[in-house]
């Protein structure tokens, strides 16, 4: 079976070709700048050098089309005929309460992801979109939605309640709900495979790590409590985004700078955080590098960033009582050494150890703890898309 997985942003298509027979990946690309100038398909086989395609890009249609045309090309295609594309996984960044796994896409599943649009305006939308024009030019082609919230529907109402008048959870849904679950879900499996115990007997905390960013305690291969809530903005300190902070902020700066609250948000949202305290860029590379050449606010960043990982860990382990094993992953949790040594060092009171030596790598699968830590540690380069495309293998082959 031959599994196209979709992620559709505001001006992007990510997508991977998967063959399910060995999970490998016959190609995978990016369309980026769709409707704004400088549109650009990159296309990369898995046997063949990597192409660039640079053309007006108006629409998520036309982009899709690009993206299956570049499947089929001659020169540069892996596919034979459009039939050999079995069914289409896609990413749905909210589902809300309704889902708590991925489903077989319906038009009742449309509308209730239109529904819990309002819970992410900047993701269900485009999410729709892809599926949309997946419909029309791969119509006889079953098609799944696979979550960021549904791992996490298993958090009790003491983790996901929040201490508002309950009658705005029940009129609007004002609830946690929880990213990157498809991430949090993969790793944790990795973990359990790693060390060779069952998921259901074990205790870990999963760092995602990247621009965006948010850590899960799952027991027993369940989420109990995670950090990002009703939206993607609560939790750590991110690339662009704030995080946790005191909510009479909020009305405070608005008054003080006279901003809208669409203003506001996008303060929130897209210049604060890494980017917000060390004035330099969202980028952690670009904010270490800085921090090397002894800038001070590079420095703080660092440290609140580190901090703040360290501090939700150390909740997570009293939440559930213990802990078996901490995950790093994502670009900053798989390649950003620093990171992952100041985070293990304001754990020293679990009595983890971490392995120097074995931290010093990048994006590969790694155990970075000693053999006498009293805490595994691991690295584990996330796998979104596998986890996509196994969801949609599962429920297509059933039906």
């Amino acid at each position: 079976m031959k599994i196209l997985v979709l992620n559709s942003g505001s001006s992007s298509v990510k997508y991977q070709l998967i063959d399910m027979d060995n999970e490998s990946v016959l190609a995978k690309g990016v369309v980026e700048r769709i409707g704004i100038t400088d549109s650009v398909l990159e296309h990369e086989p898995a046997d063949r050098e990597a192409i660039v395609i640079k053309e007006d890009i108006p629409d998520h249609a036309a982009a899709i089309k690009m993206v299956i045309e570049a499947l089929l090309n001659e020169e540069h295609g892996v596919l034979n005929d459009i039939d050999e594309i079995n069914a289409v996984g896609h990413r749905v960044v909210h589902g809300g309460e309704k889902f708590a796994s991925s489903i077989l896409i319906d038009k009742e599943v449309i509308k209730e992801i239109e529904d819990v649009s309002d819970l992410a305006p900047l993701h269900n939308p485009h999410n729709l979109t892809g599926i949309r024009v997946c419909n029309d030019l791969l119509e006889d082609k079953p098609q799944v939605a696979v979550f960021d919230t549904a791992f996490h529907q298993t958090m009790p109402n003491r983790a996901f309640m929040y201490a508002l008048p309950y009658e705005y959870y029940e009129r609007y849904g004002i609830r946690r709900y929880g990213f990157h679950g498809t991430s949090h879900k993969y790793v944790a499996q990795r973990t359990s495979a790693l060390m060779d115990r069952p998921l259901e007997d074990l205790k870990i905390i999963t760092c995602h790590l990247g621009n965006g960013a948010s850590i899960t305690a799952i027991d027993g291969g369940k989420s109990i409590d995670t950090s990002m809530g009703l939206t993607p903005l609560e939790g750590l300190m991110m690339g662009t985004r704030c995080g946790d902070i005191d909510p009479a902020i909020i009305p405070f700066v608005m008054e003080k700078e006279g901003l809208t609250m669409a203003e506001m948000d996008s303060i929130m949202n897209k210049k604060s955080g890494l980017l917000g305290v060390s004035g330099i860029s969202s980028d952690s590379r670009d904010v270490e590098a800085a921090a090397g050449e002894d800038n001070k606010r590079a420095e703080i960043a660092l440290e609140m960033f580190d901090y703040r990982v360290a501090k939700y860990v150390g909740a997570y382990v009293a939440a559930m009582g213990g802990v078996d094993a901490i995950v790093f992953t994502a670009g900053i949790g798989e390649n950003q050494k620093r990171t992952r040594a100041d985070v293990i060092n304001n754990l020293k009171f679990l009595n983890i150890k971490l392995n120097k030596e074995a931290n010093n790598s990048r994006g590969k699968e790694i155990l970075i703890s000693t053999e006498d830590s009293s805490v595994k540690v691991f690295v584990i380069p996330t796998n979104e898309e596998l986890m996509i495309a196994r969801d949609t293998q599962e429920i297509v082959s059933a039906l």
